[in-house]
């Protein structure tokens, strides 16, 4: 039924008969809705060649970026999916044709290495090797405002605070910043904790912490309102954290990291 209403959309709402006479002959003939169509009427228009057996497979590789994707993203209502990429563009698909919708992204002027939806999907950042995070506007592709600047190296990841009022992002400068998402102002001083590059940041869901993880090892948790760092820095990663993220209910915290092992803490002990 989705595929028939997706393909069909248009000739349906102009009319509702449309449905019957004028798309049920081009459904797929092994398609349960051709086989209760074809019972009901069976004195319809009838197609005399190129009539599919059955719908086609939704494409399996998207094509488009021309090097290597760092980051994916799914919009929150799960109509679409951007993508960061070496090649200094973020792309956005739909998911249910594997199509890209509009061009590319441009303005980076080095590696994107961390795109992200914000939480009512109007916008999308990213945050890029050229030191800036980037907003834009998530149904025209047009940048929004002007980059926010500010880390002295590569920022390797941005996130959403929960409420879409903040931005937060790591960078290998070794710092975690906040932004305001409306104005790019920075909020307060960089967090600053870590002893290397900060490679992945995440808010907690109620958005009152924020974690980090770094290539020196540790996971770090901050308090989202004052900036102070929270307890003791969670330890028990031999090599670098490449990628934090809460529970649902906020009571966990999953890590992964290149000694090949993937860690849960509790995000209240930190044991």
């Amino acid at each position: 039924m989705r595929h028939f209403i997706t393909t069909f959309h248009i000739p349906i709402s102009l009319s509702t008969p449309h449905t019957y006479i004028s798309t049920a002959p081009f459904l797929p003939s092994r398609s349960p809705l051709s086989s209760m169509f074809s019972t009901w009427f069976t004195k319809s228009i009838k197609m005399q060649r190129g009539k599919l057996l059955s719908w086609p497979a939704p494409p399996l590789q998207w094509i488009g970026h021309t090097s290597a994707v760092t980051s994916i993203c799914c919009s929150p209502n799960g109509y679409h999916v951007v993508t960061g990429s070496l090649d200094m563009t973020i792309r956005i698909w739909d998911v249910k044709t594997g199509a890209t919708v509009s061009n590319p992204l441009k303005g980076h002027t080095d590696y994107v290495h961390s795109v992200a939806y914000s939480p009512h999907g109007w916008h999308i950042i990213s945050g890029s090797a050229d030191r800036t995070i980037r907003i834009w506007d998530a149904e025209t592709g047009t940048a929004v405002g002007k980059p926010l600047e500010g880390h002295i190296d590569r920022v390797w990841s941005v996130a959403y605070s929960p409420n879409g009022q903040s931005i937060i992002s790591g960078s290998a400068d070794k710092t975690i910043r906040i932004w305001d998402a409306e104005t790019g102002a920075a909020i307060g001083r960089p967090l600053e904790g870590h002893t290397m590059a900060v490679t992945c940041v995440a808010y907690s869901p109620n958005g009152l912490h924020i974690i980090s993880g770094s290539a020196d090892a540790v996971i770090r948790i901050w308090d989202a309102e004052t900036s102070a760092a929270v307890g003791k820095p969670l330890e028990g990663h031999i090599d670098h954290v490449r990628c934090v993220a809460y529970s649902p209910n906020g009571q966990h915290i999953i890590s992964g990291s290149s000694d090949r092992t993937i860690r849960t803490w509790d995000a209240e002990t930190g044991c």
